[in-house]
């Protein structure tokens, strides 16, 4: 998929904003929901979709929206450093195929990195444990600061 285009009400992410498909989740409100991502690239990654918005893309999503948005990716990244310790932490967000983007709404990925451990694979096929993952929702969502 290009850069530009059409929204499709169909793809992943919207079905999980609407309880068409279980999400592990973290974190919810009226704006953004985190959940874990069922193919990581490590212990820990997190995604996080913005909700009430037709973006495909951060190019896409209305001004007015980012700063709260933006809040809410290092809310659940000071998280994630909390609860996990990780040795260092990537936050990204990709915008169209070629720039590595596989689901056609916007998301941020938080994705620990442990020293010696190899990242998988963006969109690998080893689905993760989903008991594990539940368990690591909570550790996240316990470290979540007001």
């Amino acid at each position: 998929m290009s850069l530009h285009g059409t929204y499709d009400d169909n793809n992943l992410f919207a079905k999980i904003l609407r309880g068409e498909v279980p999400a592990v989740k973290v974190y919810e409100d009226e704006t953004v929901l985190a959940f874990m991502d069922l193919f990581p690239q490590s212990r820990g990654h997190v995604l996080i979709v913005p909700k009430g918005v037709k973006a495909r893309n951060f190019l896409e999503l209305p001004e007015a929206k980012v700063g709260q948005l933006m809040w809410h990716v290092q809310r659940l990244t000071k998280a994630v450093d909390k609860a996990l310790k990780p040795d260092g932490i990537t936050v990204t967000q990709f915008n169209g195929a070629p720039a590595g983007q596989t689901i056609f709404h916007l998301h941020w990925h938080i994705i620990p990195r442990y020293e010696g451990v190899r990242l998988a694979g963006h969109g690998h096929q080893n689905k993760a444990d989903i008991p594990a993952l539940q368990e690591l929702a909570k550790e996240i969502a316990a470290a979540i600061e007001s």
